[in-house]
């Protein structure tokens, strides 16, 4: 459980790990290995084919590891999220701890993997933990993909307008009428939501589960309707998928048609913005009604996201309606930090992860390739240049969250296809440095 003090060093935990060895070379195949990010691990499993795509070309092994405190891989069992005691132990750094041990379990564990190079391969949180794998544990990693990995999203390295500004521009590529009707949106709801009456048009003409009773219900629906258009940007794929929530091809584009501005009466901007929603919440046609208490992603887990941003990844998010279409919202530090107290007893360090990991200043670094999809607001806190000569920044034009990572699909844009293509070259490359230093002992 604790990798970095004697207090506890003999209490375990089960950690769970998906492992595929159909394609692998058993003389010295390499190990393509999944550093887990905030879920269970087999929706990134289901999300991240290009892995098991490559794994027959290379003769890899596949390995997907679920990091501690999400899925089934929970220290304390129950009592885990209950008290600090428990939870202090969650953290980026004991997670790379997790994944360099099992690693070199691994490698004792299957005969001849001992000499199999290591690859890992990580999307959003989980390609930030594979670039930190490759800086941290170079004995153990021989390069990394991160993909869509916002390593510098924290204080004092980007400004916080980045990714709603970014959010926007994905709309306003597909529409700028959308990017009118949305910014009008907070108004429209504050005015009608003003009223009993006006609450309960809106609870009826949105179908929503919960109606609106309170200021604190109109506030949640805020804060779902600023989500969806975030997961929307990050899930802008050429094709169907089924990533954050069931979506058609191009879903900002199908969100946004229906969308028409009229004529500016609250109610109206209102009816407009529930037809894009619909498509949102509703593509399978069977949501019954609007959830929007409560409405994460049921394979990513909030609960534990929530303790991570309170306690390391604190990344300052805010907006200003002028720039990007949401309600204006400055950061406040002050604020963020005395609710997280409230929620987990704990004061966010607002600067520890650069001090840790170094953000976008790792000249010392080797063998990462950073890739960023342009239409994915978390490419505001990515590396989109070259750090030296082999920690590469690839840019995705057309690409929204971690696209290249997924299966090859034919709408796959051609920034995406040759994406791959210098992922391929690179793991190649770091494959045979690792064989030159180290041959394949000779057969007797």
């Amino acid at each position: 459980v604790d990798h970095f003090n004697y207090g506890i060093q003999s209490k375990m935990f089960m950690q769970k790990y998906l492992v595929n060895t159909d394609y692998w070379n058993r003389t010295g195949g390499p190990i393509f290995f999944y550093t887990g990010n905030e879920g269970a691990i087999e929706l990134f499993a289901q999300n991240t084919g290009f892995m098991f795509e490559i794994a027959p070309q290379f003769g890899a092994m596949v390995v997907f590891a679920e990091h501690r405190f999400y899925g089934s891989s929970i220290p304390f069992g129950k009592k885990g999220y209950t008290h600090k005691q428990y939870y202090q132990y969650q953290s980026s750094m004991q997670a790379l701890a997790d994944y360099a041990e099992l690693i070199t379990f691994m490698k004792q564990q299957y005969e001849h993997a001992e000499h199999s190079p290591v690859v890992v391969f990580g999307g959003s949180y989980g390609g930030m933990l594979a670039a930190w794998m490759r800086i941290k544990y170079p004995n153990i990693v021989q390069g990394a993909i991160a993909a869509s990995a916002p390593v510098a999203q924290f204080t004092g390295l980007t400004p916080c307008n980045k990714f709603s500004e970014i959010v926007t521009s994905t709309f306003a590529k597909e529409s700028k009428e959308c990017v009118t009707i949305i910014r009008k949106s907070w108004a429209a709801i504050d005015s009608v939501a003003a009223t009993a009456k006006g609450r309960e048009w809106l609870s009826k003409e949105w179908k929503l589960c919960s109606p609106l009773v309170s200021k604190e219900n109109v506030t949640a629906l805020k804060d779902y309707l600023s989500d969806v258009w975030v997961n929307l940007a990050m899930a802008d794929y050429p094709y169907m998928a089924n990533f954050l929530a069931p979506l058609p091809a191009y879903p900002v584009m199908a969100v946004c048609q229906p969308m028409k501005l009229y004529r500016d009466a609250p109610q109206t901007i209102l009816q407009e913005v529930f037809k894009g929603l619909s498509v949102y919440f509703n593509y399978t046609t069977t949501a019954k009604c609007l959830q929007y208490k409560d409405a994460m992603p049921t394979s990513l887990d909030d609960n534990g996201w929530d303790l991570q941003s309170c306690t390391e990844m604190v990344m300052p998010l805010c907006s200003d309606g002028k720039k990007d279409f949401f309600e204006p919202k400055p950061w406040d530090m002050k604020k963020f930090d005395e609710a997280c107290y409230k929620r987990w007893a704990v004061h966010p360090e607002a600067k520890k992860m650069e001090m840790i990991y170094g953000g976008r200043n790792i000249p010392s670094a080797s063998n990462i390739i950073f890739s960023n999809g342009l239409l994915d607001p978390w490419s505001s806190g990515g590396i989109v240049e070259d750090v030296n000569d082999s920690v590469l920044a690839v840019i995705i034009p057309e690409g929204a969250h971690h696209l290249d990572l997924r299966s090859s699909e034919r709408a796959d844009p051609q920034s995406v296809i040759e994406a791959r293509t210098i992922h391929k070259e690179n793991i190649n490359k770091w494959i045979s440095q690792y064989r030159r230093e180290n041959p394949l002992p000779k057969k007797n």
